[in-house]
């Protein structure tokens, strides 16, 4: 439609100069190693996963990927956090932004820590050694499972100067003392004492996929290995993946037996006494999803809980730990370390969790994803989207540090 008496645009064109178009003319540099090349294109979490999944056996991306029955627990974890929303500040300065925290006796670069996860080795040959350089790299802690692939020592000797925690699962006092020792000896800050593992939560992902660890070569195994040729071939000229740090039992017992003696039926508070009072060090309860819990926890002697619900791998149907922060933080007061994990893909999510009064954040799925998708590259290209992400995020709520992030700057959303 044209308006009566609007005179038209009238346009004057010249002729193009070829030094204003060499100008705009812009080629960006492109590695010439395959894996760094899909791990650039890589801008989110989402990203890596989507590698890691073609990258992968599907046995074992599944056995990440998935989580416990329905798996409403895993969906309601992320759920949780997209249902958030944030509250700027307005004119406020925030360049040159300090993402630093003070927590447990250390500075870390943000409030980020890598959890431990089991068998890591088997999602990629480089392992934990590979996750505990990361860390050393840019300055976080990263935790060992007891059912890791790699030793506390081996870990150590490839990352010397990492905040190093070890994750333990409550079994015999004989085999607890034993790790407890050797954490002591490598010089572990931290033992992480996990308390959601009664039982071992049924993954339905894992037992349609025929899942054994380690991996093992069948019929349906030639079609996969057709399809993810290098994840084989680097499983097959490397050490086989085992229980790394239970092999002290192998004398005693077989590989499936170890790991049916992993968990204990019969943690209970007394428990929590007795490994308290073998551990010097910091001791953090992991599984926490009530305020009564938090309570009794360190009443028994534990320096901070992790609010966890195993990355909806264990009991289905619990609620998102993001969504117990306010009430685990305003019962233990301001001078107990909370830290939380389960769901978090997005550094948006750690500003989050900081300004709803958690300490820090811990997350695993998301290294696993990048080192699935491209080995310790893979996992430095995952903490690099988590902090490039919360800065931003911290940047454009108008928080110059992360310790002035607050409750007003975040609500909880419908998925409480």
């Amino acid at each position: 439609m044209r308006l009566p008496g609007l005179p038209p645009v009238e346009v004057v064109r010249r002729r193009p100069r070829w030094s204003e178009i060499r100008q705009n003319i812009q080629f960006r540099s492109v590695s010439r190693d395959r894996v760094q090349r899909r791990l650039d294109n890589a801008l989110t979490i989402d990203d890596l996963r989507k590698i890691a999944r073609r990258t992968t056996p599907r046995s074992v991306f599944d056995y990440v990927d998935g989580a416990a029955e329905s798996e409403i627990t895993a969906e309601r974890n992320v759920q949780a956090y997209r249902g958030l929303t944030f509250h700027p500040d307005a004119l406020r300065a925030v360049a040159d932004p300090d993402l630093e925290v003070e927590l447990l006796g250390r500075t870390w670069s943000l409030p980020l820590g890598f959890g431990a996860t089991g068998y890591t080795r088997m999602m990629h040959h480089h392992g934990e050694a590979a996750v505990a350089r990361v860390a050393q790299a840019v300055g976080i802690p990263y935790g060992l499972s007891t059912v890791g692939n790699s030793t506390v020592e081996q870990v150590r000797a490839a990352a010397p100067e990492v905040d190093l925690w070890f994750q333990l699962y409550p079994t015999s006092q004989e085999i607890n003392a034993e790790l407890i020792r050797r954490a002591a000896n490598a010089g572990c800050s931290t033992i992480v004492l996990t308390c959601d593992t009664a039982v071992s939560g049924k993954r339905f992902r894992d037992d349609r996929n025929g899942l054994t660890i380690p991996p093992t070569l069948r019929p349906s195994t030639i079609a996969d290995m057709a399809q993810h040729p290098y994840w084989w071939v680097n499983k097959l000229t490397t050490e086989q993946v085992s229980f790394a740090s239970l092999m002290f039992l192998e004398s005693k017992y077989k590989f499936n037996e170890i790991a049916d003696r992993v968990f204990d039926s019969n943690l209970s508070l007394e428990s929590l006494d007795w490994i308290r009072d073998s551990w010097r060090g910091t001791l953090l309860v992991k599984g926490i999803l009530s305020v009564d819990g938090a309570v009794a926890a360190v009443e028994h002697g534990a320096d901070g809980v992790v609010l966890s619900n195993h990355g909806g791998r264990q009991l289905d149907r619990t609620p998102a730990p993001i969504t117990l922060v306010p009430e685990v933080r305003a019962a233990l007061g301001d001078r107990v370390p909370i830290l939380v994990d389960s769901g978090i893909r997005n550094g948006q999510d750690i500003v989050a969790a900081r300004a709803l009064g958690a300490d820090a954040a811990l997350v695993g799925r998301a290294y696993l994803y990048g080192i699935m998708a491209g080995g310790q590259d893979g996992v430095v290209r995952a903490y690099e989207i988590l902090a490039e992400e919360y800065r931003r995020a911290m940047q454009l709520l108008g928080v110059r540090r992360s310790v002035d992030l607050a409750p007003r700057h975040v609500s909880l959303g419908r998925w409480r």
